[in-house]
């Protein structure tokens, strides 16, 4: 699975790369996703999320015509979420952690979450 992930913080690569053991080919950018930055997407399957990236109609438009079918949100909080638009673009959006989860999960918990999604994605055993 080709996957890009916006807004990575430095201390979230070293557990995403571990997570992962080279099954997926994951980019990851500091950049937050905008109109500017959804070109990064290009190629790509999927896009990691978090709480700082943009999901406009316009974005998931975007995204649609790069041919990104899935969205993983990251991110704790899902209030900002565009799910309308991501279904009109035909975008599958999953939140891959709940409020509740917060306290509870390291960033290695939270690396394997994404990387279960990617895992189940190219299964064609996913959630979404």
């Amino acid at each position: 699975m080709r996957a890009v992930a916006y807004s990575i913080k430095s201390f979230e690569k070293e557990p995403l790369a571990k997570a992962n053991h080279k099954k997926h080919d994951i980019t990851l950018i500091s950049n937050p996703l905008t109109i500017e930055t959804a070109e990064y997407a290009s190629g790509k399957d999927a896009v990691i999320i978090s709480d700082g990236d943009a999901l406009s109609d316009e974005v998931l438009k975007l995204l649609s015509s790069l041919q990104v079918n899935y969205i993983i949100n990251r991110a704790f909080v899902t209030t900002d979420l565009n799910r309308a638009a991501a279904t009109r673009n035909n975008i599958k959006l999953v939140s891959v952690l709940s409020q509740a989860e917060e306290e509870n999960l390291s960033l290695y918990d939270i690396a394997r979450c994404i990387i279960e999604h990617l895992d189940g994605l190219q299964e064609n055993k996913s959630s979404f």
